[in-house]
């Protein structure tokens, strides 16, 4: 081989090599800082939906969800007829950020007057109690739901 050949060569697998070496501190951005926000254009921003209060109506019925543990305790969310999804997703009715959450990890929702606590397919589960949901069961007042670190529980 020519000199010239194994300095192209040489060359090249050098460029091969810092491409790589880019990629992979790339990747190791992304997963500890997440991505970038895409941008997008909007002509307007619409206006947050909120969710509508619950009727007052029989005396025991729950009318909010409250974050007793977590890095969100003491927030509260109005119960309405609308579903409430619990997750890491942006698109969640409760965005919680945490590392055993996955992005849509649960579901309370009214059936006929009860609320209902439904695990989504999650990966490390959602608890009622000491119990981990395998289908979607009722909830009362009081009783707590543990996703992660956080926990929740309807109030009156």
């Amino acid at each position: 081989m020519s000199d010239l050949t194994l300095m192209l060569i040489k060359l090249a697998f050098l460029a091969v090599l810092w491409l790589f070496v880019i990629m992979a501190v790339g990747v190791i951005r992304t997963d500890l800082f997440g991505s970038a926000p895409r941008k997008t254009k909007r002509a307007r921003s619409p206006e947050p939906r909120r969710p509508k209060a619950a009727p007052r109506g029989r005396r025991n019925e729950p009318r909010s969800l409250v974050v007793t543990k977590g890095p969100l305790a003491g927030t509260t969310l109005n119960l309405s007829s609308h579903p409430i999804v619990i997750g890491r997703a942006k698109d969640a009715t409760l965005v919680i950020n945490d590392d055993y959450a996955s992005g849509r990890h649960a579901r309370i929702y009214s059936d006929n007057g009860r609320w209902v606590v439904e695990d989504l397919g999650s990966t490390n589960g959602t608890y009622l109690g000491q119990q981990r949901l395998t289908r979607p069961q009722p909830v009362s007042v009081g009783q707590p739901i543990r996703i992660g670190k956080t926990v929740l529980e309807l109030r009156k």
